[in-house]
């Protein structure tokens, strides 16, 4: 069976992607052409509107490519939410495979494709085909969401937490780490939240990370996804006192102002926020903090924006990201006005993401004449002539910018390289290869 695949949306998604692969791995052969496919296998995301929009313009689209006899078959977060709606509106999709059907997934594709393909490989998290380079892997340890934020749609379609065990894991970082990857990305919708349901209502995320730091190897691992009320002390130091674990910390906090906070259903406050960044940068001073704001949120005022940019100020994130408020149906958000305008919001956002420029371009300028030890070489720039590469301060998903290196010698992908930073921007570092 030639198989032509698409994974659209967050990492967690490519994961499932990765798993579905494993699945069929026996019985298909990956093809770049969707015009050559027996099967084009879409994985979707519905986390907002403009990820819906892109996941029914991508259906639409491949639909087109369907040769004769060939099938197109719709996974992830939109068939999970919206399968009984959608199914009738787009009669070019074969099956919609909600999330709730993985486990059977193999059986459901080869019944749609009426093949004798035995398409019984187990999905699981220990059986993937990797999409991502030999450097770097995700590993997710756990689904679901126990946190109720009043603009979030997650836990409608992911469902309540679900924690694989620490042993499971280990297993598979065991097996990143013997398969030579270097970058180690734990992620899921609430990591710091781990094993909660599954361990007696106990936060595990550092118990699992006292078992991982044991695995001998040459390898480093990054947490994503943190919810800030509970980045503990216990967490903090343990990143510090733990050269395998990168000191770098994803909190999406998604405002600063209490009364926001509050309607949003988020748990903490300005002060706490504040006291907490400020805690990380004292404790580990090279540490980088991401966050994710939203912008326009039912209730926000423009004196509500002002106060947030005192609030980066303060903090100076090293890494900031935005989105205007998309409304979702099923959340507690629908209850509230919706009076502030697309424009409104639109003009906010604008204004939080200059700030945010200025505070990176001046984060960045600190970094000139320095040298970054344990860069990777990510790739290459075919237009400056120079080497792409990524340390701990970078995440893998595009988001954080990278490292242009001029090198004394042609680099391999995933090698390791000493930079001495010569100059910046907002969102990148360029520099020379130094031994």
């Amino acid at each position: 069976m030639k198989l032509y695949t698409v994974s659209l949306g967050c990492a967690k998604n490519q994961v499932d992607t990765e798993m579905i692969l494993g699945v069929l791995k026996d019985d298909s052969t990956l093809v770049d052409d969707p015009s050559l496919a027996d099967l084009i296998l879409i994985n979707t995301c519905a986390f907002i509107e403009t990820a819906r929009k892109e996941a029914i313009d991508t259906i639409l689209s491949l639909a087109d490519y369907k040769k004769e006899g060939a099938k197109l078959i719709v996974c992830g977060c939109l068939a999970q939410r919206y399968k009984d709606e959608i199914s009738k509106l787009l009669p070019e999709v074969d099956r919609f495979i909600s999330i709730d059907e993985y486990s059977n997934i193999g059986n459901i594709i080869s019944n749609t494709l009426l093949s004798s393909y035995k398409l019984n490989n187990e999905y699981s998290p220990l059986n993937r085909v990797y999409s991502t380079p030999n450097y770097m892997r995700y590993i997710k340890i756990s689904e679901g969401c126990l946190n109720h934020c009043a603009f979030c749609a997650i836990p409608l379609i992911r469902g309540r937490l679900r924690s694989r065990s620490i042993e499971s894991i280990v297993e598979e970082v065991k097996m990143a780490v013997e398969d030579g990857v270097y970058e180690i990305n734990l992620i899921s919708q609430d990591t710091t939240k781990y094993g909660f349901d599954l361990y007696d209502n106990k936060l595990m995320i550092v118990p699992l990370l006292e078992e991982i730091v044991k695995i001998p190897g040459d390898f480093k691992v990054r947490l994503l996804y943190l919810y800030p009320d509970i980045v503990t002390d216990e967490l903090i130091n343990f990143i510090k006192d733990n050269p395998k674990i990168m000191p770098y910390f994803d909190i999406p906090i998604q405002h600063s102002e209490d009364n926001l906070l509050k309607k949003m259903y988020r748990r903490g406050n300005r002060e706490y926020l504040l006291n907490l960044m400020k805690k990380i940068k004292n404790l580990i001073p090279h540490a980088i903090i991401r966050t994710t704001l939203i912008i326009g949120f039912p209730y926000e005022t423009n004196e509500d924006i002002d106060n947030l940019l005192v609030f980066m100020d303060e903090v100076k994130f090293d890494r900031l990201g935005a989105f205007t408020f998309s409304l979702e149906e099923g959340t507690k958000a629908c209850e509230y006005p919706q009076d502030i305008t697309e424009g409104e919001k639109q003009k906010r956002y604008e204004r939080v993401m200059q700030k945010q420029q200025e505070i990176a371009l001046a984060n960045n300028q600190k970094m000139i004449g320095k040298i970054i030890n344990d860069a990777f070489i990510i790739g290459y720039d075919e237009e400056s002539f120079m080497y792409l590469a990524r340390n701990y301060a970078y995440a893998p998903d595009d988001i954080d910018g990278v490292i242009y290196v001029a090198a004394k010698y042609e680099l391999k992908l995933g090698e390791r390289v000493n930079v001495k930073i010569l100059d910046c921007d907002s969102y990148s570092l360029t520099g020379e290869q130094v031994e």
